[in-house]
């Protein structure tokens, strides 16, 4: 294969990242990287200032960049935020506010489970009562966009409760950061944790938080790990105008500024939400009127991925259902429903409404049961 050339893809990503990206995202991979050179570490830097811009207009806030899944970015976050002598609240309705629990006991941090349906949103009366109920907690988390479901959790009212209680406030907003507007400063977030490979539709192999500057300075010492210490991760970048402590993921960097620079031509964070939202218009309603069930209530679906439930009729398989849509160009997701059995389809990556259309097709042919 030659320099320049990118091959096509044989199907369209309909999950929720990795996802389909555009040919110049891939095409910003193909030049190869200097770690220390300032070429490099130029476009870290100018990467990390686009991240805050995109967070808030708020002063105050910096931005670190850490190898590795966003799942890695959530653990470096809790495992060095949380000081000794901490408490986190963590808040769940689904599988990855249970990962962040699982963390939290993998890294002894001590923690307050708070569990609600996966298909309702969190209790935020119950949120207020379990903080003045507990003066140890000293951070609360959430995920914004919990994609076990699509669910798009109450952000806004569970960040006054935790403003309201005076605690450091942390977001896995992984699914939702660049796709959904949010202003991270309105609302009182202190980390903010997300991934190359999602709504900004780069690629995989790094993730990232934006925090609030002062109260990440404290968190010096603090981390359980070496490799995911985020302070020292920050610091390094910050001392030295970004350079990262350990081999960074080159390629990987270069197209999410790439992706950025697209994010930009389309007109930012409103136009990309506009998009999503009537990608997911056009599946919500194909999928119904072929039949299918979503899950959950449509107040609470969020415009990344939908889940639907599993037809009911005797010759439906999930894999069979899979394959015959992975050979008419098209990928979904398996659920991840504890309470039922579910598939989900993401809206999100360089995916238009026509696209959608072309996959409610697609699924009819596929039909067979």
């Amino acid at each position: 294969m030659s320099s320049d050339t990118i091959p096509e893809n044989p199907y369209v990503l309909l999950t929720p990242g990795p996802l389909s990206t555009t040919p110049t995202v891939k095409a910003a991979m193909l030049r190869d990287w200097c770690t220390w050179d300032d070429d490099y570490n130029g476009i870290v830097q100018d990467v990390r200032r686009q991240l805050v811009e995109l967070a808030t207009p708020q002063e105050g806030y910096t931005s670190v960049l850490m190898q590795g899944s966003g799942t890695f970015c959530v653990e470096a976050t809790l495992g060095t935020a949380v000081p000794p002598g901490g408490r986190i609240l963590i808040i769940a309705n689904g599988a990855y506010g249970q990962r962040m629990a699982l963390i939290a006991e993998r890294l002894r941090i001590p923690h307050t489970l708070l569990r609600s349906a996966e298909t309702a949103w969190p209790d935020t009366g119950l949120v207020r009562e379990t903080l003045r109920a507990d003066p140890s907690i000293t951070h609360v988390a959430v995920v914004h966009c919990e994609t076990t479901t699509g669910i798009l959790n109450p952000l806004t009212e569970i960040a006054a409760v935790v403003q309201e209680s005076r605690r450091l406030f942390i977001v896995d907003a992984m699914s939702s950061f660049g796709g959904i507007p949010m202003d991270i400063g309105s609302l009182g977030i202190d980390f903010m944790v997300s991934s190359a490979n999602k709504c900004i539709q780069g690629v995989p192999g790094f993730g990232f938080v934006i925090a609030r500057r002062s109260v990440l300075e404290r968190c010096a010492g603090s981390a359980r790990s070496l490799s995911l210490d985020l302070y020292s991760q920050w610091r390094t970048m910050e001392d030295e105008k970004g350079k990262w402590r350990f081999t960074s993921p080159t390629h990987v960097v270069r197209a999410f500024a790439k992706a950025l620079e697209e994010l930009h031509a389309e007109g930012g964070v409103t136009a990309r939400h506009g998009r999503y939202s009537e990608n997911h218009r056009e599946l919500v309603l194909g999928m119904t009127q072929l039949g299918f069930s979503c899950l959950p209530d449509e107040r609470l679906r969020s415009p990344i991925i939908t889940s639907f439930l599993d037809p009911a009729a005797p010759g439906y398989s999930f894999a069979a259902f899979y394959a015959a849509l992975k050979a008419r160009g098209f990928v979904i997701y398996p659920g991840k429903v504890t309470q039922a059995d579910t598939f989900r389809i993401g809206t999100i990556g360089d995916v238009s409404p026509a696209t959608i259309r072309s996959l409610i097709a697609a699924v009819r042919q596929s039909m067979t049961w």
